[in-house]
């Protein structure tokens, strides 16, 4: 039996265990939107725990099930939640990611000087942890660290080198066009387009990033794909510290695909950096591109951990050309041409004409 020093003792742990909790769910997001409200800083209200995250999620749902208008306002429909937030509190104003508050800025000028300010006071926001299995790189850096990492990346997309990728454009949309030709031969066809442009995204971005690496780019086009539907899901409730170190299934497989989707880049980077430097690396994708400026980097500068970019940090960065810069790429260079033209393909299969499109790449 234990003794009454023992159980003293293990009340007073359980005690400060229950005060630290109350603390962390309740006092501090409490006194946090206080002292915003005095600075004329207004939001929906805390709740405990989840704060905004149930609200967020029941915005959303609610959202996408309904038809989208034929419209450029998409915030409505991507953002339901912050987008009536900003309607109901003004241009500045917070919600609760769980226990956290989060400001919203949407006036342009206030934007613009956060985004101009040298001072450093402003740094970006600490992500979940689950997150980070999906966003890392220089979009989550500060200070020396985000110089660095910009300064390597930026060279891989300048105008000329992106030009060198329409081709890898042309031969994914004229397949995409082929594959809706071949199903309506037989007559008019309804295609739900949706599924065809993310796996026409995912062959572009797996084209443009790894070039004739381009089956494995593929494969971890997928697994990314997979990871961040599972990502979503868990992001969707305030994050527990240590949940992500239970064995849930969920937790698992995101596992397997972190250590999968590894291995598959750790292969493609050690043959490209071994291609760079026999002189046989062409230089035509965005992950040879970033190899070759991290090789010049570290040529003008030194081999030493402050110089040039590891392996993690690479594939870091490549991970970071799926979730943005692929899509951005794609869209800005030939996406819109594809998109204005779709309709009749999948319609009525009068789009064969639409090939002439990209014989000017």
């Amino acid at each position: 039996m234990m003794t009454l020093l023992e159980l003293l003792i293990f009340a007073a742990l359980v005690t400060l265990c229950v005060l630290r909790a109350l603390i962390w769910v309740w006092w501090e997001p409490m006194k946090l939107e206080r002292q915003l409200r005095r600075q004329g800083i207004k939001g929906p209200p805390y709740k405990l725990f989840h704060g905004s995250l149930k609200d967020n999620s029941a915005a959303l749902m609610e959202a996408q099930s309904k038809p989208m208008k034929l419209s450029h306002s998409i915030l409505p429909r991507v953002l339901p939640f912050i987008h009536q937030t900003v309607q109901n509190y003004g241009k500045l104003c917070i919600f609760w990611q769980g226990v956290t508050p989060r400001v919203i800025v949407a006036d342009p000028e206030l934007i613009k000087e956060i985004l101009l300010n040298k001072s450093g006071d402003f740094y970006k926001i600490r992500p979940n942890p689950f997150v980070l299995l999906l966003i890392t790189g220089v979009t989550t850096y500060d200070g020396e660290k985000w110089a660095k990492h910009r300064k390597i990346i930026n060279p891989a997309f300048h105008l000329e080198k992106l030009k060198i990728m329409f081709p890898a454009f042309r031969i994914c949309c004229k397949e995409l066009i082929s594959r809706w030709e071949n199903l309506v031969l037989d007559g008019p066809l309804e295609i739900d387009v949706s599924p065809e442009f993310q796996r026409l995204t995912g062959d572009v971005i797996s084209r443009t990033t790894f070039g004739s690496n381009y089956e494995e780019g593929r494969r971890i086009f997928q697994l990314q794909t997979e990871q961040a539907r599972l990502v979503s899901q868990v992001i969707q409730s305030a994050y527990i510290p240590g949940y992500r170190l239970l064995p849930t299934k969920s937790n698992n497989r995101m596992k397997e695909i972190e250590r999968e989707s590894k291995a598959l880049f750790e292969e493609m980077i050690k043959k490209r950096e071994k291609d760079l430097k026999q002189g046989e690396c062409q230089n035509d994708d965005l992950l040879s591109l970033l190899i070759d400026s991290n090789f010049k980097e570290v040529l003008e500068h030194g081999d030493s951990e402050s110089v040039g970019l590891t392996i993690d940090e690479i594939i870091a960065e490549c991970k970071l050309f799926y979730f943005g810069t692929g899509n951005d790429i794609f869209f800005a260079g030939v996406g819109n041409g594809l998109v204005r033209n779709a309709s009749g393909v999948a319609r009525a299969g009068e789009g064969r004409g639409l090939t002439s499109i990209w014989e000017k790449y």
